[in-house]
This record gives C-alpha cells, structure tokens and sequence, in this order.
C-alpha cells in the first residue's frame, strides 16, 4: 500500500481519534498530528510534506460568539496560506457541519470556512472534500460538548438526570464509524458526492424523546441481562455507544446462580425474540432434564467436562444417545417432542451453555416431566 504523509488537524477531538486509530488499523503510519498542543510553526512545517489533509479542527463551543468565526475560518485560512506558501496542493477534506445552512454564529463560521477552500480550489486545482455532518456519536465523544448522545449516555450510565427540551424535535445522526468509511472512501479519491459536497450514506432520524428513551432502556437492559433488538442498525449503533460510556467499576455484572447439590444454573442473556442463554453446572454423576416440550426448543453445548445426552421420542420405546466433551466442542439440538436428559459422565464438572428459543415463562413453563 502507498504511505502517504497524511496531515490531521484536531486530532485529539472525538473524530481525529478514531480517525487516527483506523488509518492505523488500514496500514496509514506516517500522521502528522496537529492537535491543540501543537503550535503554528509545526502547521507551517506539516504543510511542507502533507500529501493529504483531514482538516477536522474546529470550535464547537466558545465561551464568545466571535471565536466561532477565529476558531473556524481563521483556522482554515491559516491553513491554506501555509499550503500556498509551501506550493503544496494536497487534497483537503474539511468538516463542516449541516448548520452551515443556517444564520447562527456557528453555522456561518462554518460556512466561511466551505467558501475559502472552494476559492482555494477554483484558484489551485487542489482537490478539496467538504462534508457537512449531523450530529456524530460513537466512542471517545465528549459528554455536554460534541452530542446530545454523549451526554445522555454519559448521564444514564451514572443515574443522573437527562434534559429533553423538546421530545418530538427531530435529530439527524450519523454513527462515527459509517463517517470513517467516507472519509477513507474520499482519502481514495472515491467519495459520495452530491453536487458540490460529500456527504455520508448511512444516517438516522430520530426524535429527542425517542432517543432518551432507547438510552434509558441499555441501562434496564443490562439488569435484566436483556439484549436489545440488533437488527435495527441505529439500536445496536447506540447501544454499543452508550456502553463505551459505562463508569469503568461497572464494566462487571454479577448474575444470580441457582445453586444446589447437583450444581448451579445460571441465565447468561435473554432477548426478547431470540430466547436466553443460560450456563449448566453440574456435579460428577448428576442426571438433569428428563423433560420434553411441546414448542420450547434447546441446543446444548458441553465446554468443559463429559456428559452424555440421552433422547426418546415421548411415543416410542427407543432412546437415543450422543456422548459430548470440552475436548470437541459440538452443538446439540434438543428437538419438541423428545423427552431429554444430560448426564455428567465425568469426574470433573460439568459446564453446559445452553440456549432455549424462548425466555422461561413460569406461567407458561412448556417443560412436562417423562424420564427418558
């Protein structure tokens, strides 16, 4: 792969960060990393042997008004006078942001800044890439400072309270790993482009209210070892979002162990339209099941140990059995209609992880006691 000299400008912030680790994983080593530790004099010299830029610097929340337009376009026209100076035409990627269409002090730094490096491009033939980004979440986001995502994550994690100004207000998203897939994509020359921009595919629309709540829900979700629905992209999106934002003493989740003489069982995950993952333990010589179901359907996986799993149809005489071991993992289908039992054959314990279609129900157990 060709290495280029790759100038990243904010590279410190919520995007160059993960902007940094993936270039990284891509095989990208030789980054120029301007962050606000870094002075002019190291712009200057960056811009003398940069092949690309990500211009990601910016300001996002002055403590005055007049910063937006320094911090924004003062930056980006400082900048591209170090480019001209240098006669360096890398390509340039800015992020600007969808405020850019709008009167506030923020929107119209932003666009100055889109109007400078369309100039500069008209009067250098240097190739320049303008998104203007939605709300972003992801990972490393900063709470009350990038998104509203952050912060409500960053609150729910730790029982704090979350404002929703206005709950039916609609809130344009996109995830940070579907804008780094862009960014790489524009990096190769190859970006999806809408007249004069580029702009990111994959983005979501939610309302506040909808968003508070989903978030609020992870936290219910991890007490009651629920997943949520990961078919839906943004869900599972902001699920793993939201638990970046874990305090990290809380990283670990006791589960509640059934325990008795034969040995324990424990529920692991339940869904709720995928079923429950549950761990077996059971002592040398120990014989559990002997049980069938009508809709209830399992699969049993020994992981350590010896056991052998014994079946009979609830209507015929002859039974049927499998031997199964930690040594050779193999996955067993516990069919309706099939009285079943496991043994544990071993001298050691015996540790079964076993699904069911289906989240226990004790009103409504489907579990009929026959011994096999």
């Amino acid at each position: 792969m060709e290495q280029l000299k790759i100038l990243i400008t904010g590279a410190s912030g919520f995007v160059g960060k993960n902007l940094v680790a993936e270039l990284k994983n891509r095989g990208y080593e030789d980054l120029l990393l301007f962050t606000r530790d870094n002075s002019l004099e190291d712009l200057k010299d960056y811009t003398k042997e940069c092949e690309f830029i990500f211009h990601l610097a910016g300001v996002n929340r002055p403590e005055k008004e007049e910063e937006y337009l320094e911090g924004n376009f003062g930056f980006t026209a400082k900048l591209l006078e170090f480019l001209q100076l240098n006669k360096n035409t890398s390509p340039i990627l800015l992020t600007s942001s969808i405020q850019a269409e709008t009167s506030n002090a923020y929107g119209e730094s932003k666009k100055a800044s889109e109007d400078i490096l369309f100039n500069y491009s008209e009067e250098t033939g240097a190739k320049v890439y303008v998104y203007r980004l939605p709300n972003l979440f992801g990972k490393w986001s900063k709470p009350n400072y990038n998104t509203v995502v952050a912060t409500y994550c960053f609150n729910v994690a730790r029982n704090l309270n979350i404002k929703v100004n206005d709950p039916e207000a609609e809130l344009a998203l996109c995830y940070i790993d579907d804008v780094l897939e862009e960014f790489i994509a524009a990096l190769e020359d190859s970006p999806t482009k809408v007249s004069n921009y580029c702009t990111v595919q994959v983005t979501y629309s939610i309302s506040l209210g909808e968003l508070s709540k989903r978030i609020e829900s992870f936290k219910e979700n991890r007490v009651k070892l629920s997943i949520p629905n990961m078919e839906n992209d943004l869900t599972k999106k902001l699920y793993s979002t939201y638990l970046s934002f874990l305090p990290k003493d809380q990283f670990l989740s006791d589960l509640k162990m059934n325990v008795d003489n034969r040995g324990s069982f424990t529920e692991f995950i339940r869904t709720s339209d995928r079923g429950q993952v549950s761990v077996n333990v059971s002592k040398p010589g120990i014989t559990k099941g002997n049980h069938w179901h009508h809709t209830k359907n399992e699969k049993f996986l020994v992981v350590s140990g010896s056991g052998l799993i014994r079946f009979r149809e609830v209507h015929s005489e002859e039974i049927i059995e499998y031997k199964v071991s930690g040594e050779k993992l193999q996955v067993v289908d516990i069919p309706v209609g099939y009285t079943h039992s496991i043994v544990n054959i071993g001298t050691n314990d015996m540790v079964a992880v076993m699904w069911v279609n289906e989240c226990f129900n004790p009103e409504k157990p489907d579990t009929h006691y026959l011994e096999v």
